[in-house]
């Protein structure tokens, strides 16, 4: 019949009537007839496939409300499940796909048990040939003495599941078998539910209760849409077996324990569930929004990182702020519309190499004093405060650029980008040995997966929940889970010791007791692309000589640090988003090191770094920001490279160090925070002073035991090529700019270097030393347009000023009330005194250059003393003194000053030329560090060389 004689609809309804042959005979009409039997998938096929008794919804235990792709493809693969376990080698080595429905000779259907043929099924099987198919009538069979299956035979449960238990202990001696529909229960004399050392049995919609399944190579098995309750399944150096879509509860001990490295003596069914396998992918786990909080997260996320990752930090406004990704776009647009600011844009472009930047609010301080400055023939002109204005906008847009272009390379990956990357992430995501565990549930029991003894496993697209814990590993093992949900464990989610290895790629690990990752004893897994959240103590912890790396993970709302690393763990951390922890983003503790570079991390609530007790971590290229508390800690003896970091809009400090610690601080940009840019304390930490869960309150006795063990040798030297010893903590190359308070707090017990920083542009003094009972030493830095002085020394402090350029500061340019040396510093344009003297400050002052617009170069008051000559002192107000010596001139040598009251602005160029305009590198080259701002400290000799720009000042030729 053509089909075109009827509506298409009455065509679906009368084939929706026909049984399965009918069906398929139908399929074989026509192509047309064919299209009609695929188009029934959600009647008809979807009808026969729930109709079975047999078979179970396609996607229970874990999403049995969510259909199938394809009802028909669904009911295939039941259809199939009963022929494919009595392929033989043959068969598999033949290409004719009709073997799969071969009718074997001498082929027959016995039944047992009340109104059938035999009376048990130890009666039935003495009286089976080979591939007969014993159906087992409703009903309990029970074997009092353990039954041995000699041939291969399907034994299949009569009606719907349940109606059928078989109460006997099987020990299987033949190539193949296939039990279906059965419920299992032990015997009275042994929990041991069935067993099989060499043969490949086949498991299809059965219960097991209370016992336990025993598979030992070259044995194999496959599990599928079956219940476990209160029973295991126990693989012994197994090659390959698949358990799918089976549901474990209550178990005592782990459900499934894997032991031993795969075998290579393989048994015939093994190449068959090797392309079962390939062909049998997991699904895209698709968890229910209301059972899975990670849906909350990821929209807090999306709120969050959105203007993180876009948010421009606006320089020059009287108070900081984040612009959202729309205004932040505006701002840009609309001044970029400006035709004057267009003009001053470009012509501070091409000189943008050459220029260091202050902030707008100085620039106003410094046009709002009285009209006498204003008068004053080196005061800075309209085009000068027209290119400062200029300057501050892109200072906007350059650090604006610097942190796009940051958070671009932050990019969350997913989980294709990392394994076309890495080639052995991408091999253990296709490996196929051992068991592999799709699409079933863990739950209410102790354990989920038990690795040991270099076994291997592959678990997939499963759900663990309400364990003690998920998955151990554990012996030179090797687990590989992919897109599994693990949560509400009474433990850590993932658990590896022992030199334990493999991938944990794409799962979904939350609310668990204790971490969601335990990496420890030489463990060294790879960690891709997780989400990670909402755990009662760390997200990931790597202790004990653990390793591994940890990449592209999403860690977010755990109680305890993101990542705890101690006791000489040692991972790679890179490309996380680590951000809202009730603790620190990364804590490394107790002799912990680590790889930490690349990561974004932010609003957690203690530091987004926090390094204590021996902590030597290498913390490069990281986005800490808006924290509610401290950017970087490092705590009592920490130690650490903190190297190339952006570290802004954090609530409490940029960094917070010690004294007693010895971090190297270089080249980072610490910008925006609240308080300090970076605070050097000198008291001693105490158990109060952690945030919860990391002061002690882990339990790590075996680790604390084996801490001082040996390190792997490689590791070992590659991290001692990558650092270069440092017997003091160091600041150097560093860019901490429009913080709230000082750029530097110092209080320090200890040596402290602070070398070669620009201190830019902070809500108070650009260096505050409140504390320094030994040296502390501050060379080459650029100091400049801090809102209140360039550096305080308070009484009884050590320090040695030297090689400094102190630019513009709205107060003086140095007090000190210590003692120590400042010398060949350039103290130039600040508000008041370029150096102040005061109590009993007792300071060598020599080779410096020294000019103040409005107050004296150097006041020396009280009982200070000391040295002070060979400076070069430009003259301030024409109608005060240049230098105000003390009345007590024996307790303070003065001599040898050249003071200058210069006539034209030539000369003072002159003054500058020779050495060029401080701060210096090392070799006499200028500093070259760009700040945060855009600032390029090297721009000042050059400029002083070409003269000014416009005609402008020296003010505004130096800054």
């Amino acid at each position: 019949m053509e089909v075109s004689v009827l509506p298409v609809e009455l065509w679906q309804l009368i084939f929706s009537y026909l049984h399965l042959p009918d069906l398929g005979r139908c399929s074989l009409v026509c192509r047309a007839w064919r299209e009609l039997v695929l188009s029934l998938d959600s009647t008809r096929w979807r009808q026969l496939c729930l109709g079975c008794l047999q078979h179970r919804h396609p996607n229970w235990p874990n999403r049995p409300g969510v259909e199938p792709l394809s009802w028909r493809e669904a009911f295939k693969q039941h259809y199939l499940a009963s022929k494919t376990w009595s392929k033989t080698t043959q068969d598999l080595d033949s290409s004719n796909c009709l073997s799969l429905f071969r009718w074997r000779k001498g082929w027959r259907q016995l039944c047992v048990g009340v109104g059938g043929e035999f009376g048990s099924l130890r009666a039935a099987l003495a009286a089976a040939s080979p591939y007969d198919r014993l159906v087992l009538l409703p009903g309990v069979h029970e074997e009092q003495n353990e039954v041995l299956l000699k041939v291969p035979v399907e034994v299949v449960g009569q009606g719907k599941l349940g109606d059928v238990a078989l109460q006997a202990s099987i020990d299987q001696h033949c190539p193949t078998a296939r039990l279906s529909n059965v419920v299992f229960m032990p015997a009275r004399f042994t929990s041991l539910l069935y067993k099989t050392t060499s043969g490949y049995v086949q498991f299809d919609n059965c219960n097991f209760e209370s016992g336990q399944l025993q598979i030992h190579a070259p044995g194999t098995c496959q599990v599928k849409f079956c219940t476990f309750s209160q029973s295991s399944i126990h693989l012994r150096s197994v090659a390959l077996c698949i358990l799918e879509h089976c549901e474990f509860t209550g178990s005592e001990n782990a459900s499934v324990t894997v032991e031993g490295c795969p075998s290579s003596d393989r048994n015939w069914a093994c190449k068959h569930l090797a392309v079962l396998a390939k062909s049998c992918t997991a699904s895209t786990r698709e968890p229910d929004p209301a059972g899975c909080p990670m849906a909350r997260w990821d929209g807090w996320r999306e709120s969050l990182l959105r203007p993180v990752r876009t948010c421009e930090i606006v320089v020059g406004e009287e108070q900081s702020s984040f612009l959202s990704a729309a205004g932040a776009q505006a701002l840009v647009g609309s001044a970029q519309e400006d035709t004057e600011f267009g003009e001053n844009l470009q012509a501070a472009e091409e000189e943008e190499e050459y220029l260091a930047l202050c902030s707008n609010s100085s620039d106003s301080d410094l046009r709002s004093d009285d009209e006498e400055d204003a008068q004053a023939a080196y005061k800075v002109p309209s085009q000068a405060r027209s290119l400062s204005h200029t300057l501050d906008v892109t200072d906007s847009k350059l650090q604006s650029n610097r942190l796009h272009a940051l958070q671009r390379d932050l990019e969350l990956k997913s989980l294709e980008q990392e394994l076309q990357q890495d080639k052995e992430a991408q091999s253990l995501a296709n490996s196929l040995q051992g068991c592999i565990i799709r699409q079933c549930l863990f739950r209410d029991g102790k354990g989920g997966v038990f690795i040991y003894s270099r076994g291997q496993a592959k678990v997939e697209g499963s759900i663990f929940r309400d364990l003690t814990y998920a998955v151990r590993c554990i012996q030179n093992s090797k687990v590989i889970m992919l897109r599994n949900d693990i949560h509400h464990c009474k433990a850590s989610g993932i658990f590896l010791r022992l030199l334990a290895g493999g991938l944990i790629a794409d799962n979904n690990i939350h609310s668990n007791c204790e971490a969601g990752v335990d990496i420890r004893k030489g463990a060294n897994p790879l960690v891709l692309c997780n989400k990670i959240h909402s755990g009662l103590r760390s997200g990931i912890v790597v202790a004990g000589n653990g390793k591994g790396i940890i990449r592209s993970n999403q860690i977010c709302g755990n109680k305890e640090a993101g990542i705890y690393i101690l006791y000489n763990g040692n991972p790679a951390v890179s490309g996380n988003h680590i951000f809202q922890g009730l603790a620190a983003g990364i804590a490394v503790n107790e002799n912990g090191r680590g790889q930490i570079t690349g990561n974004i991390i932010c609003e957690n609530q203690w530091g987004g770094a926090d390094i204590r007790h021996g902590g030597d971590p290498v913390l490069r290229n990281n986005l800490i920001s808006c924290g509610y508390s401290d950017g970087v800690v490092v705590g009592e003896r920490g130690k650490g490279l903190i190297e190339g970091n952006v570290i802004y809009g954090n609530k409490g400090c940029g960094v917070w160090m010690m004294s007693s610690s010895l971090p190297h601080l270089i080249n980072n940009q610490i910008s925006h925070n609240s308080i300090y840019g970076v605070a050097v304390f000198c008291h001693k930490d105490n158990a109060g002073d952690y945030p919860p869960g990391q002061g002690g309150s882990e339990s790590f006795q075996e680790e604390r035991e084996g801490a001082g063990g040996e390190n792997d040798a490689d590791s070992e030297e590659e991290y001692l090529a990558a650092r270069r010893p440092i017997s003091v903590a160091l600041v150097e190359l560093n860019s901490i700019n429009h913080n709230g308070a000082a750029g530097l707090h110092v209080k320090s017990s200890e040596v402290l270097n602070i070398v070669a920083n620009i201190i830019h542009a902070n809500g108070d003094g650009g260096v505050a030393v409140l504390q320094s009972s030994q040296l502390t030493l501050i060379a080459n830095n650029s100091i400049s347009c801090n809102s209140r002085g360039g550096v305080l020394v308070e009484a009884d402090c050590q320090v040695e000023l030297r090689g400094n350029g102190i630019y513009g500061n709205s107060s003086h340019g140095i007090v000190s009330k210590g003692e120590g040396v400042i010398a060949e510093n350039d103290i130039i344009g600040n508000h008041r005194c370029g150096l102040q003297l005061l109590q009993a400050a007792d300071m060598k002052v020599t080779k410096n250059r020294i000019q103040s617009f409005r107050d004296y170069g150097i006041a020396l008051f009280d009982e200070a003393k000391g040295l002070v000559q060979e400076n070069l002192i430009f003259q301030g107000r024409s109608k005060k003194s240049i230098l105000r010596p003390i009345l007590n001139a024996e307790d303070c040598i003065i001599q040898n000053n050249v003071l200058l009251t210069f006539k034209k602005r030539f000369d003072m160029e002159c003054m500058l030329i020779n050495p060029p305009a401080r701060p210096h590198l090392e070799g006499g080259a200028p500093v070259s560090c760009t700040a945060a701002a855009g600032q390029r400290v090297s721009s000042m000799t050059t400029r002083v060389d070409g003269g000014c720009h416009n005609h402008g000042s020296i003010f505004c030729t130096i800054l």
